[in-house]
């Protein structure tokens, strides 16, 4: 699992419009339940004692995991995952899930998978339809332009007859040398468009985009770090990969979204602070190319907005 810093947000990101959801009871509901619990079906007792409609379900869930999960890298290593034969695949398989549920559940520990079965068993026992997604993420600067590699799973939830896409793992905080806790809602019912910025499936279906785009031109792309911000508005420059002798001495930027009151870059070092202005709803600025730079960040207000690779 990689390193994505999270941001809490008060309200979650949905691509079906819908009614509005009491969510701070269901929040506050969860926060009496024990921090851990020895099967699925403890957990899912309450569950059913609680709440009715499947919304809440889903929500009380993905609530209690997210404070009561700690991400745990160890825990990849405890369980095995090889087999001789298919038949031997299957049942390995269907076990191991059981040993790494249990774990996550009893322990409060895991790696995405047992965020991802765990809460895969969870709906199940709610009779909620579900399936975990395995594929590919985008968070760091080596993952520009390298081949896909299945290092994450992540699930989508059929909320009555609409599917939605939550990542429990990242929803449950950040990883930086150790778990740091900081729940977050965006990753509940996640807007497809933001979250295939950071996370491309095995099955293209399962992004629910309408653009479709191969896994190398999602591998070229720039690493866009502000949640909020979608490839489509990122007009220039959109590889993520930029060369110096493609540019006469600056890199120039044009990306539709609200100015901020200050934006500045970074090659690695100290960050600079640069001029920018507004045209059509878009803010234009350009950046000195420094020689012998390998990435570049660009902020705005000092926050992480953009990386890039250079060379």
């Amino acid at each position: 699992m990689k390193w994505l810093s999270t941001i809490f947000i008060l309200v979650c990101l949905t691509f079906h419009i819908g009614f509005a959801q009491d969510y701070e009871r269901v929040d506050a509901t969860i926060q009496l339940y024990p921090n851990t619990v020895q099967t699925p079906e403890e957990l899912s007792k309450f569950i059913t004692r609680d709440f009715t409609s499947e919304e809440e379900k889903v929500r009380a869930i993905y609530s209690w995991m997210i404070h009561n999960i700690a991400y745990y890298p160890e825990a990849y290593k405890m369980f095995n995952y090889n087999f001789k034969d298919y038949r031997e695949r299957n049942q390995k398989e269907e076990k191991t899930r059981n040993r790494i549920i249990s774990f996550t559940l009893q322990e409060g520990l895991a790696v995405c998978e047992g965020y991802a079965m765990t809460f895969e068993r969870l709906l199940e026992l709610q009779g909620i339809s579900n399936y975990v997604v395995r594929g590919d993420t985008k968070t760091h600067f080596k993952d520009i332009g390298r081949a896909f590699d299945t290092n994450h799973m992540w699930n989508v939830a059929v909320i009555d007859a609409q599917p939605y896409l939550f990542d429990l793992t990242w929803g449950a905080g950040r990883f930086n040398g150790k778990f740091i806790k900081e729940p977050s809602y965006f990753y509940y019912k996640t807007n497809p468009e933001l979250f295939f910025k950071t996370h491309y499936p095995e099955m293209l279906e399962d992004a629910f985009v309408s653009e479709i785009i191969s896994r190398e031109d999602f591998a070229q792309r720039p690493i866009l770090i502000k949640k909020e911000l979608r490839y489509s508005e990122l007009e220039t420059p959109k590889n993520g990969h930029l060369s110096s002798e493609a540019y006469f001495g600056e890199i120039p930027f044009k990306i539709v979204a609200d100015a901020p009151k200050k934006i500045s870059y970074s090659f690695g070092k100290e960050h600079k602070t640069i001029l920018f202005s507004e045209e059509n709803n878009a803010i234009v600025f350009a950046i000195p190319i420094e020689l012998g730079a390998e990435h570049l960040l660009i902020f705005f207000d000092d926050q992480p907005v953009l990386g890039y690779k250079m060379d």
